[in-house]
């Protein structure tokens, strides 16, 4: 079996992060992304949630019913799922992703696998220091396109094409609060 180094990129609590760059306000609240059933009402599931919300126990697959009644003592938000947006914002992501890759698999919106055993001449340290070079220009990116939002927020447009998708697990998930 030939030995190979492989990165698995898997962007965290995606689609609610998506909406916290989209609506800055409820950043720091509990969100929840759901996909409401066509029931009616609260039918459905959450599809992801923050990690304020996960505190309390909500997390994807659980019934809306239930995350709400969970964060029902909390300053909370629930929002349908946008797939076109989510996938605007994966999309460019995943152009910074793939140009660090020898062979790139996309799994989805929020989660691909980089084969990187060429561009590191099979060596852990050089994999290293490759991974640190792609979550540098992610979070570059994620500055260009959290600028650009709030400038095009305070003309009135919509900057939906402006915006690049996160990175990794915790170490971007306060990545907004670490630019203020």
């Amino acid at each position: 079996m030939e030995k190979r180094i492989v990165f698995h990129v898997d962007f965290d609590y995606f689609y609610a992060q998506c909406e916290e760059i989209r609506n800055s306000k409820i950043k720091g609240k509990c969100v929840a992304v759901c996909i409401f059933s066509d029931r009616g009402g609260d039918s459905g599931a959450i599809a992801t949630a923050n990690y304020n919300a996960r505190k309390f126990g909500v997390k994807s697959g659980i019934p809306i019913m239930l995350a709400k009644n969970k964060l029902k003592e909390q300053d909370a938000i629930f929002l349908p799922a946008d797939f076109d947006y989510y996938s605007d914002m994966s999309s460019k992501g995943m152009e910074i992703i793939e140009k660090y890759a020898d062979v790139f698999e996309y799994v989805g919106r929020d989660e691909a696998y980089l084969d990187v055993t060429k561009k590191t001449e099979m060596s852990f340290n050089n994999a290293q220091h490759l991974a640190q070079q792609l979550k540098n220009e992610i979070r570059i990116e994620r500055i260009r396109a959290l600028k650009a939002f709030k400038k095009d927020s305070m003309a009135g447009k919509f900057p939906g094409k402006k915006q690049s998708s996160n990175l990794n697990k915790k170490e971007f998930e306060s990545f907004l609060d670490k630019l203020d």
